[in-house]
Parts: C-alpha cells; sequence; structure tokens
C-alpha cells in the first residue's frame, strides 16, 4: 500500500506529472513516507539539507528568519499544498548545502521524502531523467524565487 501511494504522490505532484510511468516508477523506489504534526518542522533554516518533499496530504508554510535593522522576525516565502514539491535542492548538484528556509507544517501532513543524493545517482545515470528533472527544477526556482520577492516587499 505504502509504495502505491508513493507512486500516486509522484504522478499527481506538479513537480513530476508527465513523467514515463517506468520513470516514476524508478523515483518512488528511493522513496518513504513521513507523518508530520501540524506545527511540526520538517527542517529549520541552517539544517544541512540532503532530501526533497513532495506534499501527499497537508500543508507546509516555508519561512526564513531575518533581520532589518534591529527588526527580527520571519517572514512567509509560501504556503504549499498538496502535490507541491520542497526541500534541499543542492544535493542533486552534489554539494553539502545549508537550507535557507525552516519548512513547518501548517496542518497534519503526509510526505514524500526523496533522498536527494540517489535522486542525483538516479539522474546521473539516465540522462534524460537528469534533464527532465533539472529543467522542471529551473521552473520550480524561478516560481520560488518570485514568492520570494514578494515576501520581502512585506517587510
Amino acid at each position: 500500500m505504502v509504495a502505491v501511494e508513493i507512486v500516486q504522490t509522484l504522478e499527481e505532484a506538479d513537480f513530476f506529472k508527465g513523467l514515463d510511468p517506468h520513470r516514476i516508477h524508478r523515483v518512488a523506489a528511493i522513496c518513504e513516507l513521513r507523518d508530520c504534526h501540524a506545527g511540526e518542522f520538517v527542517y529549520q533554516q541552517g539544517d544541512s539539507g540532503g532530501q526533497l518533499f513532495i506534499i501527499a496530504e497537508g500543508q507546509v508554510v516555508l519561512e526564513r528568519f531575518t533581520r532589518v535593522g534591529s527588526r527580527r522576525g520571519t517572514v512567509a516565502v509560501g504556503i504549499l499544498g498538496r502535490g507541491k514539491l520542497f526541500g534541499g535542492w543542492s544535493t542533486l548538484l552534489g554539494e553539502p548545502h545549508r537550507l535557507m528556509l525552516s519548512a513547518i507544517c501548517r496542518k497534519p501532513s503526509r510526505l514524500v521524502l526523496l533522498k536527494g543524493a540517489e535522486l542525483r545517482e538516479m539522474m546521473t545515470g539516465d540522462l534524460r531523467l537528469g534533464f527532465d528533472i533539472l529543467e522542471r527544477l529551473c521552473f520550480l526556482l524561478r516560481e520560488r524565487i518570485e514568492f520570494a520577492l514578494g515576501a520581502m516587499e512585506n517587510i
């Protein structure tokens, strides 16, 4: 049942939608499910990022702790729901990385966790898959930069 849920989540996720079903099943093999409570951190700003997550159920807010002059606080960069992907992208580049945002479950959530190093290995072994994922990642990063710039206007 778990494998079926992971495959279904990947097939329905914006990031993987339309990807060859054989490749979806290969990616699903390096995934696992994770349940989180409302208010629980998936990860915190400054943590080492080595995983990507897709929301199967629930809602996650991405936020950044920041200082502007003497003011300190957190700024919501995005609120993500079912089918959205987030996490440590640099693992796909084969580099260590410190996460620039925190991810907190706004509602009880079920996440599909993708192991970044294993996905990178899969991408380098299957260049078509690698290109497809990197192309999708470029579009996703553009969207996240737009969110971040919009959030900065609210500081």
